[in-house]
C-alpha cells in the first residue's frame, strides 16, 4: 500500500516539474522518515526519478533508500533472490532502459548484498555500461526475467 503522503509528494513534484534539495529533505524528514517500506513505494520513487528533473540529492537519497529496502528490508535479509532481482530489473529499466541513477542502484545493490541472483548481477553490469553510452547510441537489450 502506498503512503498517501508519498503520493502527495510525487504529485507535487510532478506539477512543480522538479525535485529540489528542500523537497528531498522534506521527503526524508516527513514523508518517509523510516525509509521505503514496500515495493510499491520503491517503484513510485524510481518512476518519479525518471519523470521529473531532480537535484542530485534526490538521486543520492533514492540510491541509498532502494538499496536499504532491497537488501535489508526484503526477505531473505541480505540476499537478492531471482524473483526480487526480476522485480528490480523491471522497475529500474522502465520502458526505455535504466537512467544513470537506476544503473547505480543496481550496482550498489549487488555490492551491498551478501549474495545476488545472477540475473541482477548481469543486469547491473549491462545497465551500468548502457547508461554511460550517448543517447544516440543507446539500444538496450536486457533479459529482465531469466
Amino acid at each position: 500500500m502506498i503512503n498517501i503522503s508519498l503520493q502527495h509528494f510525487c504529485n507535487h513534484a510532478k506539477s512543480a516539474g522538479l525535485i529540489s534539495e528542500a523537497d528531498v529533505r522534506r521527503l526524508m524528514r516527513d514523508v518517509l522518515p523510516d525509509g521505503i517500506g514496500s515495493r510499491e513505494e520503491a517503484d513510485m520513487l524510481i518512476a518519479l526519478e525518471r519523470a521529473v528533473p531532480a537535484d542530485a540529492a534526490f538521486g543520492d537519497y533514492l540510491i541509498a533508500a532502494v538499496v536499504d529496502f532491497a537488501v535489508w528490508g526484503e526477505r531473505p535479509t541480505g540476499r537478492i533472490e531471482r524473483e526480487t532481482a526480476a522485480w528490480l530489473a523491471g522497475s529500474l529499466s522502465g520502458r526505455s532502459g535504466p537512467t544513470p541513477v537506476a544503473a547505480r542502484i543496481a550496482v550498489e545493490i549487488v555490492r551491498e548484498a551478501q549474495a545476488s541472483a545472477e540475473n541482477l548481477t548481469a543486469f547491473a553490469l549491462a545497465a551500468n555500461s548502457w547508461s554511460r553510452q550517448p543517447d544516440a547510441a543507446r539500444s538496450p537489450r536486457f533479459a529482465l526475467a531469466a
